[in-house]
């Protein structure tokens, strides 16, 4: 084994059924050695029974499943030498901070002064070193979730796998925890693999995301890629907030390509196609709010009306109607040369081709 595989993890083909559900539907993907990579998706797509698979926990009906290079299909989770944070932190409530961290060397028949020394030093790692003496109970959200990681990381493992840990905090908590627990990754070299139905949690944290609905995966990118290319309606709506809008091909089109798509009437705008398209077929178009041109004016291309403006601090979010009766949100940023747009007031709005994605029209 070579030291770029040491700490690998990757599914091939990866099948999983409870009953008639077919929780995972064939999927393979890999993080590389000390990449983060997050499985993000909403309930239900099989972000968490792929974790628990190669955890261990739960036993794929096809599939293989490999670990630094090791086939590990069938192997025992305590076989698999990793480390494990889940949602809720499990801590012995009966144990000191520093016995629930050296716990799991006490298992791998480590000694007493060892494991200690060891604990020390993972408290020390997650910014509690004066802590080992307190119980669970004595400790907030954040500092049990941190014991919680110092447990999983006090032995070593090359890969550790995260199920939602930061969901019971509250707002400021996680985002801070969120980026601890990124500056941790890196600076121990482990490969992690975290689920997560936050999508603002994955982009902030993830080198990739596997984006996955339904059991299936529908792309693996880094935040920019998925962010700015999505290639699929369903990337495109769950990655950040993006307007959908129905139209049809003005001509046939290449992936890549750019294309007129037509609106109610005689209304063609432009955007690339993420499908080939035929003339005349049911398109939807994304564009991301920030990516609306938007002037106080009927003259330009796409017409339509403010409805109301969200002002939130560092952007307006205008909602717009447009003539075809669909409803768009448009982002601007505050400052000097904010946009001013006035309530009810007559809008055109536009868009540069390669910031509009035209993909078929699910059903078409």
């Amino acid at each position: 084994m070579g030291e770029a595989d040491q700490g690998r993890v990757a599914v091939e083909g990866l099948v999983k059924h409870f009953g008639s559900v077919k929780a995972v539907d064939g999927v393979s993907l890999a993080a590389e050695s000390g990449e983060f990579l997050a499985l993000l998706g909403p309930s239900g797509s099989g972000k968490s029974t792929i974790l628990m698979c190669i955890a261990g926990f739960e036993t794929p009906d096809a599939g293989r499943i490999t670990i630094s290079d090791r086939d590990v299909t069938s192997v025992l989770p305590q076989r698999r030498n990793l480390g494990m944070v889940f949602q809720r932190y499990t801590l012995f409530p009966h144990m000191s901070v520093l016995d629930n961290i050296a716990f799991p060397l006490k298992m791998r028949g480590v000694g007493r002064a060892e494991r200690e020394a060891q604990a020390r030093e993972a408290l020390a790692t997650v910014r509690l070193a004066d802590y080992g003496a307190r119980m669970p109970a004595q400790l907030s959200g954040g500092q049990q979730q941190r014991v919680a990681l110092a447990r999983a990381i006090v032995y070593r493992p090359p890969v550790l796998l995260m199920d939602e840990p930061l969901s019971a905090l509250d707002k400021a908590l996680r985002e801070e925890m969120q980026l601890e627990i990124k500056h941790l990754q890196r600076e121990l070299g482990v490969t992690v693999v975290f689920v997560t139905h936050d999508q603002t949690e994955a982009l902030t944290m993830a080198d990739r995301i596997a984006v996955l609905d339904h059991g299936r995966l529908c792309q693996v990118g880094t935040p920019r890629e998925l962010y700015e290319a999505p290639r699929d309606p369903f990337v495109a709506r769950f990655i950040g907030e993006t307007n959908m809008i129905d139209g049809r091909a003005a001509a046939d089109a290449a992936v890549g390509s750019r294309v007129g798509i037509r609106l109610v009437g005689d209304t063609v705008v432009e955007a690339t196609a993420m499908a080939p398209l035929t003339r005349d077929a049911a398109v939807v178009i994304a564009v991301r709010p920030e990516r609306l041109v938007v002037s106080a004016d009927s003259g330009g291309p796409v017409s339509g009306r403010v409805r109301e403006a969200i002002y939130a601090g560092v952007a307006t979010t205008y909602v717009l109607e447009l003539a075809t009766g669909a409803t768009l949100r448009m982002r601007s940023a505050t400052g000097a040369n904010a946009l001013d747009l006035p309530a009810d007031g007559a809008v055109s709005l536009s868009w540069a081709a390669e910031d509009a994605r035209a993909f078929a029209a699910e059903g078409a």
